[in-house]
């Protein structure tokens, strides 16, 4: 590790929450739902910023599909200096919900932000090493608890090391603790259930349904009348980071042509929040998110689904 490396690391280290006033300054900085990674370094070490990597690791499974493992072996290869860990599997999902991912109890939750440094004046900064899908599962995650002091870093630790910033290795410092501890806030408006989208394909409600997994999986099955809106297109291929929105009006032209609101899926509840991060850069905040997804879906064999032709 360069010295660049350790100095960024121990500022990193000892980052932890500080008094509310430093904690609202940084808030303010946000200026939406990312920041650059230039933002970031500019920020690493600040009172009241806490950041996350919350890599999830996906591997082919016995029958192709793929199955999850932490992230945490290579969070502890190479990381952004201070980062902590945010095990999505376990501490930010119910490990005993019926489905892959399903999102935790306000106390569960309460208890893992705490955990991880987050306090009612914490700065969050997520991060992920894919295309920011997990980032924006977490994002989601503590809006939807009612903290809104959170980003995503665009292009996540793919356009950090691509651009040689410092990075640091071995077991991630232990959080230091918020002056005051995370209370979760459930929020009406983030989240939809099986019952709402019958309700949609019933006639009985209006909804856009977008489905966030990529076009293979869309093509070979989806929830009828859904829009394919892959995950995978929402980033630039050659830096991972978000499309520009004139770009990103045209993934979601579809979408954006009506004033319904949007329900996201996927297969688990994750490529969905990539999507619905997309539509806030856009300005549309009418977006939920199907926790259970088609992982839920499917689980019912009446179940109505659709694919497309070979």
């Amino acid at each position: 590790m360069s010295h660049a490396a350790e100095q960024t690391s121990h500022q990193g280290a000892s980052t932890g929450p500080g008094t509310s006033t430093a904690g609202t300054a940084l808030g303010a900085a946000l200026a939406g739902p990312l920041v650059s990674t230039q933002w970031l370094a500019d920020h690493l070490g600040a009172e009241g910023l806490v950041v996350l990597d919350a890599s999830v690791v996906p591997a082919p499974g016995p029958d192709g599909r793929p199955v999850y493992g932490t992230g945490r072996v290579r969070h502890e290869e190479a990381r952004i200096p201070g980062a902590g860990f945010a095990d999505l599997l376990d501490a930010f999902s119910d490990p005993d919900g019926a489905h892959p991912f399903t999102r935790p109890s306000a106390q569960a939750f309460e208890a893992a932000a705490t955990a991880a440094g987050i306090g009612p004046d914490t700065t969050v900064v997520v991060y992920d090493g894919a295309v920011g899908q997990w980032a924006a599962r977490l994002w989601w995650l503590l809006r939807s608890f009612g903290h809104d002091r959170v980003a995503v870093l665009d292009g996540g630790s793919v356009a950090w090391t691509a651009e040689q910033r410092p990075v640091e290795s071995g077991v991630a410092p232990v959080p230091v603790p918020a002056a005051a501890p995370f209370a979760a806030e459930e929020r009406d408006g983030f989240w939809s259930d099986r019952s709402h989208v019958e309700s949609v394909l019933a006639g009985e409600r209006p909804a856009t349904l977008i489905c966030g997994m990529p076009p293979r999986d869309f093509a070979a099955r989806h929830i009828p009348g859904s829009i394919s809106a892959p995950a995978v297109r929402l980033v630039d291929r050659a830096t991972n980071t978000v499309l520009p929105q004139a770009q990103l009006r045209e993934v979601f032209a579809d979408v954006l042509a009506s004033d319904d609101p949007v329900i996201a899926y996927c297969g688990a509840g994750i490529a969905a929040a990539a999507d619905a991060l997309a539509l806030a850069l856009l300005g549309r905040h009418d977006v939920t998110v199907y926790d259970g997804s088609l992982s839920e879906w499917v689980s019912d064999p009446a179940a109505p689904l659709a694919s497309l032709a070979a």
